[in-house]
């Protein structure tokens, strides 16, 4: 399915380039015919699409504005300082750099700010919801950094405070992370502050996952606690694919050294322009409304879920995303993961914490609500979606079950069409 934005734009590609331009239109036909769960994924407006799109792809622009190193950048300076103004008023930043590619290399820049090679760094276990580059050993900040790691509660599966705080005197950091790709509960910034100050770390809030929960107050911002906060601005930020950090003055200028000429070359203009239009958009009072149904549709499915049978880790979730442990029903995620995939319903495996199965082929699935309530949908919708989710994996191979559920889910996508 094509609307007239979507086919006007394939119809240039396809002039010059049919291949890409097929393979453009299936991936808008899959989306369109798809319920998306992954909670990192969203639908970007049609103005998003047009500021990335644009021909500030052709400008480079290495340095930050009025300190380039080329020509012609008087243009390019005052997007980038209106994206930065809009980024400190709508977090209550003292200084914003913008120009990060992506939520890792914000979290690059970060450390840089704060640490040298084989400093301490404590952050999130990857298994307990953490990200990959909070410490990971495959990740540049576990290469990088002596990286260790703070986890959940056994019982709970929520963090301790306590823990962290026993954690932290024994390793003494020199960064202090908190964030998560796959933690359902709120954290408590002020708490963790006060560890990190206690040990003398800086106190580094990695918020990609909920930044646009704290842009519409629907979640407590970080920015008041931490010396430096990064975030992704195409999860809950609904903005284009990239990054950005937020800081305390007093680091502005290590923080854009870090990301140039540090860790990165010229800025992605184009991505930059994305950024100022999805700013500009959670100005308006409407955004506030739309964090608030995230937050409501993702309790409403994840009580979904659980009144249908499925185990969820932590009890449910106070955000956007939750996940569903499957060792009671003896499965894995993948199969379920694939198994959804078959009927329309995307969503994405993941491990669960204290899991020992294969990072590869987990013991459990993560969903969330940004992309589907950005498409419309309310919370009798996350009802009916958690039963087609439990349905499926209910009954993994059963092909009238899949059969019923595809059309169903296919109704739900027909109803709440996206806007290309």
């Amino acid at each position: 399915m094509t609307v007239p934005l979507a086919a006007e734009r394939l119809a240039r590609i396809g002039a010059e380039d049919p291949e890409v331009a097929a393979i453009l239109a299936a991936e808008l036909r899959r989306q369109q015919d798809t319920l998306e769960l992954i909670p990192s994924e969203n639908v970007a407006s049609p103005a998003v699409l047009d500021a990335v799109g644009s021909w500030l792809t052709n400008k480079y622009a290495e340095g930050t504005p009025g300190r380039r190193y080329y020509g012609g950048c008087e243009e390019v300076d005052r997007l980038e300082r209106l994206c930065q103004e809009r980024a400190r008023a709508l977090f209550g930043a003292e200084h914003a750099n913008v120009q990060p590619h992506c939520g890792s290399s914000a979290n690059l820049a970060a450390y840089a700010v704060f640490c040298q090679p084989g400093d301490t760094i404590l952050g999130m276990d990857l298994g307990h919801g953490g990200h990959l580059s909070h410490g990971s050993p495959v990740n540049f900040s576990g290469m990088l950094y002596r990286a260790v790691h703070y986890g959940v509660d056994p019982a709970t599966e929520q963090l301790d405070y306590d823990q962290v705080q026993a954690r932290a005197l024994e390793v003494r950091p020199r960064v202090l992370v908190a964030g998560a790709s796959a933690y359902p509960r709120i954290l408590d910034f002020a708490r963790l502050a006060a560890i990190a100050n206690e040990v003398g770390a800086a106190f580094v809030v990695d918020m990609a996952h909920f930044a646009g929960l704290v842009a519409g107050g629907a979640h407590p911002s970080p920015v008041p606690h931490a010396d430096l906060v990064t975030l992704t601005t195409h999860k809950t930020l609904r903005g284009p694919w990239g990054g950005m950090v937020l800081c305390r003055a007093a680091h502005a200028a290590k923080v854009d050294k870090a990301v140039f000429p540090g860790y990165q070359g010229g800025p992605l203009l184009h991505a930059i322009a994305g950024k100022a239009v999805a700013l500009h958009a959670w100005g308006q009072p409407a955004m506030a409304d739309y964090a608030q149904r995230v937050v409501a549709n993702a309790g409403a499915l994840a009580r979904g879920l659980s009144d249908r049978g499925l185990r969820l880790v932590s009890g449910g979730t106070d955000t956007h995303l939750l996940l569903v442990d499957l060792r009671p029903l003896g499965l894995t995620g993948r199969a379920v993961q694939d198994a959804l995939d078959r009927v329309g319903i995307t969503v994405n495996r993941n491990a669960i914490p204290f899991d020992e199965a294969s990072r590869f082929n987990p013991s459990g699935i993560r969903l969330g609500s940004p992309a589907v309530t950005t498409r419309g949908m309310g919370e009798a919708e996350m009802a009916e979606i958690a039963d087609l989710v439990a349905a499926v994996v209910h009954h993994l191979d059963d092909a009238d079950v899949a059969a019923r559920v595809r059309a169903r889910a296919r109704a739900l996508c027909d109803a709440h069409p996206l806007p290309y």
